[in-house]
């Protein structure tokens, strides 16, 4: 009860609940009955008033002055050195005479928990193509259609009046390996039909930039693994080159794009309504390949990596 009645006085109520015994002769029953606390409460910080001044009213951490159950450091810097060393907890308890318990949380505080933690994985090495179209990675985003903003959006929920039945539609994602350079194609579904269309339209939009595609990446969706895909990237004499099952970080410059795209168009703005997301599109996509500055390209836009004449320039504006 004690405990719970500190908790309320604050340090200003606590001196002047001591100034009210000390300054005016308030005794500590009443002094206890008027700030809602106990006599023993009150004769507490009384004395301590007395002892340290206002000071000792202030809050004090509760930590113990000493803890002689800790672990010594010595003792840690030990068990830290055989985990080093690859020995497992149990054989490190025995060797210097702990439990296993108190070995297992030397080597949690330490990150020391897992023996993987020794060797950390070395980071994977970055790659560029030399030149634009030698690689263009395509990837697929699932969007949710709607027609009023929604939770992501005001982070309100609005009860039953939320955009049910109004489906999904599908971002197909291309980004050129060395430019950064990318284009987005919002269409109905994520089949075979559709990973042809985009495909098409980006061979044109790279065309119309006098780059000339020569390989794609794709993961192992089923609409990339169709007949149909093989044939037009066999006419349109581009090699398809897929990642291995699980390992989405070799596609992992469309997938960076992708939340790039999602955090500054996406989810930027609160639209009314799916269209007008589609409708912003076109505008997100200008700023991001001819002004807004890339990290992985010395802070300038994509479209400073390709070369463009006064052809390729005509085409882009007609």
């Amino acid at each position: 009860m004690d405990t719970h009645n500190n908790a309320r006085l604050t340090p200003r109520g606590r001196e002047d609940m001591v100034r009210a015994v000390v300054d005016r002769g308030l005794s500590k029953a009443e002094a206890a009955r008027q700030f809602k606390t106990t006599w023993k409460t009150v004769n507490k910080w009384v004395d301590r008033f007395r002892e340290q001044g206002v000071g000792g009213l202030r809050d004090r951490s509760s930590r113990p002055l000493s803890s002689p159950s800790q672990t010594p450091l010595a003792t840690c810097d030990a068990v830290e050195a055989l985990r080093r060393d690859r020995h497992i907890q149990c054989h490190i308890a025995a060797a210097i005479g702990v439990s296993t318990a108190t070995i297992s949380r030397i080597c949690k505080a330490r990150g020391l928990s897992r023996l993987t933690a020794i060797e950390p994985k070395a980071p994977r090495p970055r790659y560029e193509r030399e030149a634009p179209g030698e690689l263009v990675h395509l990837d697929i985003k699932k969007l949710g259609r709607f027609w009023k903003t929604g939770f992501r959006i005001t982070g309100r929920f609005t009860g039953h009046q939320r955009s049910d039945g109004a489906g999904y539609e599908y971002a197909h994602v291309a980004i050129d390996d060395h430019s950064r350079l990318a284009r987005i194609d919002i269409l109905p579904n994520e089949k075979k039909e559709s990973a042809i269309l985009c495909l098409l339209r980006t061979v044109a939009y790279f065309d119309r930039l006098g780059v000339r595609i020569d390989r794609i990446m794709t993961d192992n969706g089923s609409c990339y693994r169709s007949k149909a895909f093989a044939k037009i990237c066999r006419t349109l004499g581009i090699k398809h080159i897929m990642t291995r099952p699980y390992t989405p970080q070799t596609n992992g410059k469309a997938e960076r794009f992708i939340q790039t795209a999602m955090r500054e168009w996406a989810y930027a703005t609160a639209f009314e309504t799916s269209d007008q997301r589609k409708l912003e599109l076109p505008s997100w996509l200008h700023r991001y390949n001819w002004h807004r500055p890339h990290a992985s390209l010395g802070k300038k836009p994509p479209i400073s990596r390709i070369r463009l004449n006064r052809k390729n320039l005509l085409q882009l504006h007609t």
